[in-house]
């Protein structure tokens, strides 16, 4: 890892929880766009299988904030224990 990489983390480390989760969400879409990422035929399977569960309707969607809500309850969790 550089020193640039490394000042950036221990910058974004001392955000909020909700600036944190905002940057890590577009870290994560910017991977997502990137054109030259393979996908192996297991995950392509799974996606499909995933994608069809959808379609079917036997799929169990949570929605995003629900998702971010647990999400931040666990950091915040752990983040108390670690000051504990």
């Amino acid at each position: 890892m550089t020193a640039s990489f490394n000042s950036v983390l221990e910058y974004a480390l001392q955000l909020p929880v909700e600036d944190r989760s905002r940057i890590a969400t577009r870290l994560i879409e910017s991977v997502d766009e990137a054109d030259d990422v393979e996908v192996s035929p297991a995950w392509k399977a799974e996606i499909e299988s995933r994608m069809e569960s959808i379609r079917q309707g036997t799929a169990k969607l949570i929605p995003h904030d629900e998702v971010m809500a647990g999400v931040r309850r666990k950091l915040a969790a752990q983040s108390a224990a670690k000051s504990a």
